[in-house]
């Protein structure tokens, strides 16, 4: 079918506007859905916080990024609201560009971690492969025409873009007049898979649907909160594990997740949660042994066993210290292997033993992580927050399992956080602790596995309050006076004593900077952090992954070796350290909040 391009001018703002007001290049970029009114305005996107991210600018400001012409595009995500104009948008606006084949998951859907691993993994039937990916997520935010829509751009290796090109695409946002994109070209559709062909000026240009699971399926052989993930979910636990279909909640995927919040945590997932026995109703129904659940686009997970909540700190961190006995490793690929009866679920990793890579974690998650590397002999890295900052050690060899308090855990199968495949290692943790057991009248449970863990590597009480929606000018304030209260140790440590003469003196205060082993960038202002004698720990942040005002994340944690004390509930033991943090930040005085938005 032929068509023909056009160069439109950029209807809505000035050359001079920044879309992104003051949120910077390494954010998202999050919007609310409301719909502008203009021509063209579906070109040009939704409405953003106070300006515009939308799906003209930050595709068209991809631009300079080589190779263009000729190049193979991966385009879906998590199915929220907006998605499938976005993606006819964008493919339009990809054959006028040059680019020579889009490749679409079916219906629209592709979970990000899926979106990985078909960069990485696919090959077309010409011999092509992806050369970058549009995500679209806004990732565990909530969806709808009055709630958020974001894009996301996945590089060549599978992981998102780092912050060299992320900048570069948010400078040339700044300067848009105009963007290419094709007029006479049909809508596709996105329902069926199969390749629709066309030709232009440009050449010819393809479109292939296909299915969304098939890929993720073959890499990798639960609650979804009505995200992409339940396109998946019937697939690897039903059909390839043999699990009952009434196991899964809420799996199929809807443009406003069904009116809920796709966060995978204790306040969110409230459904989950009842049904595993940690919600507020004393239900008589006996909880299942072991739940799940991911976010809109599947790539954070939570994990919880019966009445026991598993905090993503530990749980990368038990994953790492049971890796070697319970999650075999091959060379020749990346393979599932399960049985339908009694006999253990496998999940296996392509790379060598986990003895002979090291480990790592974002700079906020607890030290449970670093507890095991150091048992174990392992290397270990300590990065900002960001998935991009493992995707450079994966490449390099450096790192083979990452893990981040926010719910994000993963391996060097693919280059982005993976919520199914956390689950998958948890179930291969369980399977190969039940081995020898599972005709018993009592099997090894979560909550068994984890107080083991403690047992032998101590534990990490941690806690992480979440202020959200708070005035941006009160966060930058509230940061801008830790900052200045570094320098002072004696007069940070009377506040301390004032506050809670039990809790130990902070010995250093700092901002987290730091230095890529592999490419040398330096990343400053990556959080403030307060770090006691007693290996306690405090640490600030600002988040960009909100679409309203700012999300202010305090993290709290304590370290505890003794046996006898390591049964405490967390909120309980982390208490005097939260007076602590609270007092230190003048955090009601700076945000007007006399109690966090979420508690994890």
């Amino acid at each position: 079918m032929p068509w023909s391009s056009s160069r439109q001018q950029h209807l809505m703002f000035p050359s001079t506007s920044n879309p992104f007001g003051d949120v910077g290049s390494e954010a998202l970029p999050v919007n609310q859905t409301t719909p502008l009114g203009q021509p063209h305005s579906n070109k040009n996107g939704v409405r953003g916080v106070e300006s515009a991210h939308d799906a003209v600018r930050w595709p068209e400001a991809w631009h300079f990024w080589p190779p263009q012409e000729g190049a193979t595009l991966v385009v879906s995500g998590d199915g929220r609201y907006f998605s499938k104009d976005a993606i006819q948008i964008i493919i339009k606006m990809s054959a006028a560009n040059g680019v020579r084949r889009v490749w679409v998951g079916q219906n629209g859907l592709l979970s990000t971690p899926s979106v990985s691993a078909v960069i990485r993994e696919r090959v077309g039937a010409d011999g092509s492969k992806a050369t970058g990916a549009f995500i679209l997520t806004a990732s565990h935010n909530p969806g709808g025409p009055n709630e958020d829509f974001g894009i996301k751009y996945n590089m060549e290796n599978g992981g998102p873009a780092p912050e060299a090109i992320t900048d570069k695409i948010f400078e040339n946002t700044k300067t848009i007049k105009e963007y290419l994109i094709t007029e006479g070209l049909p809508n596709v559709d996105i329902s069926a898979t199969g390749v629709t062909s066309f030709t232009g000026p440009e050449g010819p240009f393809d479109v292939e649907v296909f299915d969304s699971a098939t890929d993720y399926v073959k890499l990798m052989n639960y609650d979804a909160l009505h995200g992409v993930g339940g396109a998946y979910a019937n697939r690897i636990f039903v059909e390839e594990l043999g699990a009952k279909q009434s196991s899964l909640l809420n799996c199929i995927p809807k443009e406003d997740f069904g009116g809920g919040h796709p966060d995978p945590n204790l306040t969110y997932a409230k459904e989950l949660v009842e049904r595993m026995g940690l919600g507020k109703s004393n239900s008589e129904v006996e909880p299942p042994e072991f739940g799940a659940a991911s976010d809109g686009d599947a790539d954070r997970n939570m994990i919880l066993g019966k009445r026991f909540f598993v905090t993503p700190s530990d749980s990368v961190a038990i994953i790492a210290a049971n890796a070697v006995n319970a999650i075999p490793y091959f060379s020749s690929g990346l393979k599932g292997v399960a049985s339908r009866s009694v006999q253990p679920v496998v999940f296996c990793l392509h790379c060598n033993y986990i003895l002979d890579l090291p480990a790592c974690r974002s700079m906020p998650t607890s030290a449970a992580l670093d507890v095991v590397a150091k048992n174990l002999g392992l290397k270990f890295f300590e990065v900002p927050t960001g998935w991009k900052f493992f995707g450079n050690l994966m490449d390099a060899g450096m790192c083979s399992i990452c893990g981040e308090e926010s719910f994000g855990t993963g391996s060097d199968h693919i280059r982005e956080k993976d919520g199914i495949w956390a689950v998958l290692a948890w179930l291969s943790i369980l399977a190969y602790k039940n081995k020898e057991n599972l005709k018993g009248d009592k099997l090894v449970s979560v909550e068994d596995i984890v107080r083991q863990h403690w047992a032998t590597y101590g534990r990490h009480y941690y806690t992480r309050y979440d202020y959200e929606n708070v005035d941006a000018g009160g966060a930058k304030d509230l940061m801008a006076n830790m900052v200045k209260l570094m320098p002072s140790l004696d007069e940070i440590n009377n506040i301390v004593k004032g506050v809670r003469s039990d809790v130990s003196k902070v010995v250093k205060a700092d901002e987290f900077e730091y230095k890529d082993p592999v490419d040398g960038s330096v990343s400053k202002n990556q959080g403030i952090r307060f770090m006691f004698e007693d290996g306690s720990r405090l640490v600030f942040r600002l988040s960009g992954t909100g679409s309203e005002g700012a999300t202010i994340r305090l993290y709290i944690e304590q370290y505890e070796k003794d046996p006898s004390k390591i049964g405490r509930d967390s909120q309980e033991a982390l208490a005097p350290l939260v007076e602590v943090a609270l007092k230190l930040s003048k955090m009601p005085e700076f945000t007007g909040r006399s109690a966090p938005t979420v508690i994890t």
